[in-house]
């Protein structure tokens, strides 16, 4: 990630959820709020609800891949807390993507006319 880095403690998290705005849909769930700094921080969460070790870094990684992939599109200064929902188990990556993007658009945070 270019111009991101990785959310890692947990009042980094607290702060995001308890200031930030919240979307979601079928897959995952995305809260955002300022941070102040001249590039953005992604936290993603996956709950042990979700599935066992395995499915739980494999929709990580999908996450982290699919934000990545379509980061320019993101405006920096944010912190973004992206949480997957139990309905994300299985899913592959052409669905998490348009999911990550579709909350990146409750957001105002991109426009991509689809």
């Amino acid at each position: 990630m270019k111009f991101s880095e990785s959310l890692k403690k947990n009042r980094d998290f607290q702060h995001v959820y308890k200031n930030g705005r919240s979307n979601a849909n079928r897959y995952l769930v995305m809260y955002v709020t300022d941070n102040g700094l001249e590039k953005n921080r992604l936290g993603i969460s996956v709950s042990k609800k979700v599935g066992n070790s395995i499915v739980r870094h494999r929709l990580t990684r999908l996450i982290r891949e699919s934000y990545r992939l379509n980061e320019e599109l993101f405006p920096c200064g944010k912190d973004i807390v992206v949480i997957a929902r139990a309905a994300a188990k299985g899913k592959g990556c052409r669905e998490i993507e348009s999911a990550l993007l579709h909350l990146g658009r409750l957001h105002r945070m991109i426009q991509i006319n689809q």
